[in-house]
């Protein structure tokens, strides 16, 4: 198969260290099994500046991430990529596991959280995507070699795959405007509204920013979020967060 790109390899192509010709790209000697994959559990997480620079430029190409990844759906071609770059950084710093549950996108926010389903065989699984690719114009994800054994297509190289991105509550989220970039953290999404309003009105103690309770609905389920903003830049952001820290909670998860 033609090998994938990384946007972590892209970057260092103009070093010295990758002067030399790269070896090719591949599987691990030693061979997994598709149930020794699991699914990426969708958790709250900051979507930060690292891994999301937009627009941004690879090959000639300009692009663009979305503000949110909520609605994204897709249908392509899924590639994978492995040894070559086991270990390596990946678009936001993390170190890329080929056994991990992960997956390189070009536009997603990094962090989001997208069920894979083979078109061919029908396998599903949910990866998290920390890496920017693959930059072939004909694909549209490039898969960990884990994830590509766990549907199945590790050895063919690529597979036709539908891609739908889960909404999790509790993510830091970008909304755009006409005046810019709109940042909310969003603390967590409850079963009752009586416990997001008093986690509304603790919060409201704390920061500098709105505090807002407003319905969602979650895999079906009616859920209370809430969250944090708009705040004005990543300055603000982090202020929040220092301050939901001296009260004694914890940003970006579901707190109690």
């Amino acid at each position: 198969m033609s090998p994938p790109w990384s946007l972590g390899c892209l970057l260092l192509i103009g070093l010295s260290a990758c002067s030399a010709p790269e070896p090719p790209d591949g599987p691990p000697l030693k061979a997994i099994a598709a149930h020794e994959v699991p699914d990426s559990v969708p958790r709250a997480e900051p979507i930060l500046r690292a891994g999301n620079s937009s627009p941004y430029e690879v090959a000639g190409e300009t692009y663009r991430v979305l503000p949110s990844a909520e609605g994204y759906r897709a249908e392509g071609i899924a590639s994978w990529y492995g040894t070559r770059f086991h270990g390596r950084k990946t678009a936001n710093g993390e170190p890329y596991d080929l056994y991990g549950p992960t997956a390189a996108h070009r536009t997603l926010p990094i962090p989001s959280y997208v069920r894979v389903t083979s078109l061919s065989n029908g396998r599903s699984m949910v990866v998290r995507v920390n890496d920017r690719g693959p930059f072939h114009p004909e694909r549209v994800i490039d898969l960990s070699y884990g994830a590509a054994v766990r549907l199945g297509f590790a050895e063919a190289g690529t597979a036709r795959v539908q891609l739908e991105a889960l909404t999790v509550a509790g993510v830091d989220d970008r909304r755009r405007s006409e005046a810019g970039v709109y940042r909310y953290l969003q603390l967590g999404a409850f079963d009752s509204a009586a416990t997001a309003q008093s986690l509304r009105d603790r919060v409201a103690t704390l920061v500098d920013a709105p505090v807002t309770v407003t319905p969602v609905e979650v895999h079906g389920r009616a859920l209370s979020r809430v969250r944090v903003g708009p705040v004005r830049d990543e300055a603000h952001l982090e202020a929040v967060r220092a301050a939901l820290r001296a009260g004694g909670l914890e940003p970006g998860q579901a707190l109690p």
